[in-house]
């Protein structure tokens, strides 16, 4: 049994596993109302629609899995969901400059989006998935 099994599980990895999961089950949902949308819709490019909506399921596969990764205390997982944050900021920019109900939308993502980088890049988060920092010895 490796030390990262032993101790419990820091809260802020913990909240970034939520933070990630959260940002999955949006892209997931997004992708979903996208198809339900395209599917009753009588007029449209539904083959456009279409593709949007299974590239927004698609793409919430990667946040779940790094939520997942994070929970289990996996090292690969940081990757992933450091840089669906870092890609949710410009997204969440572009909703802030819409005149719609866009903008509500782009302050949560911006705000998960913040705080998932803070926590990943936290010191604890670091050391509970056991990556060192650099000169940092191996013993």
């Amino acid at each position: 049994m490796s030390s990262t099994e032993q101790t419990p599980r820091p809260a802020r990895l913990a909240a970034a596993a939520a933070v990630a999961g959260i940002e999955a089950l949006g892209l997931v949902a997004g992708g979903v109302y996208m198809l339900v949308d395209a599917l009753t819709r009588k007029s449209g490019d539904l083959t456009g629609a279409l593709t949007g909506a299974v590239t927004l399921v698609v793409l919430g596969l990667i946040p779940l899995a790094a939520a997942r990764g994070l929970w289990l205390r996996r090292s690969w997982s940081r990757g992933p969901a450091v840089i669906t944050q870092i890609l949710a900021l410009p997204v969440a920019w572009q909703m802030l400059q819409a005149n719609s109900a866009m903008i509500p939308a782009g302050v949560v993502l911006g705000v998960l989006a913040v705080t998932g980088l803070v926590l990943l890049v936290n010191p604890a988060t670091t050391e509970a998935l056991g990556i060192r920092r650099p000169g940092q010895d191996t013993a």
